[in-house]
């Protein structure tokens, strides 16, 4: 099956693809308005692109007219925002953040989140949060249709406590319970794991010379 996506209207695009790439990490981002009204918004169009520059892209929406949303507003106005990672016990609350309220309206007081001060940026992070990346806007992307692709750099990142081991910065999967989005109103936990072990190209050949297969990829067998 073959599907060209210029015979698809914006809605069956964003259906297919979002039940296609899953699952996908939570973005729930605070930045801080004109009249200093703190915004938290949930954006699974995000993630880690970079570590050296450490960076992340947001794809915010861009509604039709003047009206940005308020994540896009604020961060175009200030250039600074916190990416708050969601977990299983702040999943019910971030999307509690996704109502459309009126920009006067924090969703971090209705969600009874907690603010704590940054240390690089003038938005706040959320306490409840398991992890939150400081974060300053490098350029923002007008690729054209319904979206903004805000590329930003992550200047300090603050784990909970007990979360990764200060010395080796192994982190505890036990207490590390992230959640995904994947389509519709469907999310996923990352309890159920599996591992594979990436081997060099030495290795591989050891293992291929060791079942008996011999020889060069391409060669005689």
């Amino acid at each position: 099956m073959q599907i060209r996506l210029a015979d698809l209207d914006r809605i069956r695009r964003y259906k297919l693809l979002t039940a296609l790439v899953v699952p996908r990490p939570i973005a729930l981002v605070t930045s801080v308005g004109p009249e200093g009204v703190v915004n938290a918004a949930p954006y699974s169009f995000f993630n880690l692109f970079s570590q050296d520059p450490a960076l992340v892209v947001l794809g915010i929406e861009r509604r039709e007219g003047p009206v940005q949303k308020d994540t896009g507003r604020n961060i175009e106005a200030t250039a600074e925002f916190v990416v708050n990672l969601v977990d299983e016990d702040l999943a019910e609350r971030m999307n509690l953040c996704a109502v459309d309220f009126p920009p006067e309206i924090s969703e971090v007081e209705i969600a009874g989140l907690t603010i704590l001060p940054s240390t690089t940026v003038r938005p706040g992070r959320l306490a409840e949060a398991p992890a939150a990346l400081e974060c300053k806007k490098l350029v923002t992307l007008l690729p054209g249709g319904g979206r903004e692709l805000v590329v930003g750099e992550i200047l300090a990142v603050h784990v909970r406590d007990g979360l990764i081991e200060p010395a080796t910065l192994r982190l505890d999967l036990e207490r590390w319970r992230p959640v995904g989005r994947l389509f519709g109103n469907l999310y996923c936990r990352t309890r159920d794991r599996f591992e594979l072990v990436r081997m060099s190209y030495r290795s591989w050949l050891a293992e291929r010379a060791g079942s008996g297969a011999g020889g060069e990829p391409g060669g005689e067998r």
